[in-house]
């Protein structure tokens, strides 16, 4: 038979399929339809959520209600103090829990030994990725706030979502490190290369797609979470410049939007529901913009990969 005129049950380049190659492509075709509908079920619900969202922001999503300031009892007005302050507490927790939870991760999968003290730590570090975060604040409030005395505050407020995000990133960093296969270190230690000349030089630029995603996490999570700032850093209300890029000191209390959400929807009273709807597109918009941006570099981190 012709190889170049085989149709439907043969394989190009000569090869026959057999009947459990036949039932291998058909559990293939069929799983791919059946995960295609699982992501279809699970991205409709959140497209008409968001949808929800914007229709009813609409009226309130202008340029002078992102750069302005809350007016007459946070009534009225803009939402910029919150804006910048959930900036503030991402970037300065995102750069010490970063660092921190990749070298931790680094340390953990390529230089400790496997022993019982290095199970204990990586038992440790999963348990306290499920802890609330309540119980996080008040860590944070005996911690940073009372016993570094750095008060209610910025610094404390980071220092606190840094503490609940470096699990997460500590296990991502693991396991894009373990993803990495052995053979190349195995070949780099055999011309003579160390063992931090290979990690920094090709277990890193390997891994660092899977490292961003937890970066992702961390942002997301610091950006939504309403009881670790409210006790440690977050403020009803703080008068700023409008448009201001920073209008606070690390050693000040800030507005969030995460509190501020709250606060206009359970505190005060006659507040526009367009207004309440637009904050919270705000707030999701923010971090899709933050989490965009990650996924841009992991993309292109992906794509140098020469496996």
């Amino acid at each position: 038979m012709n190889a170049s005129v085989m149709h439907g049950s043969e394989v190009r380049h000569g090869f026959t399929a057999t009947d459990l190659t036949r039932r291998k492509l058909r559990q293939q075709r069929i799983a791919t339809v059946v995960f295609g509908a699982m992501g279809v079920a699970i991205l409709i619900p959140l497209l008409l959520v968001m949808g929800c969202l914007i229709t009813r922001a609409w009226p309130a999503l202008t340029w002078e209600f992102i750069s302005g300031v809350p007016r007459n009892g946070m009534r009225a007005g803009g939402i910029w103090p919150a804006l910048i302050g959930t900036a503030y507490l991402v970037v300065f927790s995102l750069l010490v829990s970063g660092p921190t939870g990749v070298l931790a991760g680094i340390y953990l999968n390529e230089f400790a030994r496997d022993n019982a003290f290095t199970r204990m730590i990586n038992l440790a570090v999963v348990n306290l990725a499920g802890i609330p975060s309540i119980v996080h604040a008040l860590f944070g409030v005996g911690a940073f706030v009372i016993f570094l005395g750095l008060g209610k505050s910025i610094l404390a407020a980071s220092l606190t979502l840094a503490i609940m995000t470096l699990p997460v990133i500590i296990v991502s960093t693991t396991e894009a490190l373990a993803a990495v296969p052995m053979a190349f270190r195995e070949a780099c230690w055999n011309l003579g290369a160390t063992r931090w000349q290979v990690i920094r030089t090709i277990v890193l630029p390997n891994s660092i797609s899977g490292i961003l995603t937890g970066l992702i996490l961390q942002v997301s999570r610091a950006a939504g979470d309403t009881a670790l700032v409210m006790f440690t850093g977050a403020v009803f209300y703080k008068a700023v410049r409008a448009g201001s890029l920073f209008p606070y000191s690390p050693r000040e209390q800030c507005m969030a939007m995460s509190y501020h959400l709250h606060a206009i929807s359970t505190q005060v009273v006659g507040v526009p529901e367009p207004m309440l709807y637009a904050t919270a597109v705000v707030l999701v918009a923010f971090v899709l913009a933050f989490n965009s941006t990650a996924i841009v570099i992991r993309l292109r981190m992906r794509a140098k990969k020469k496996w």
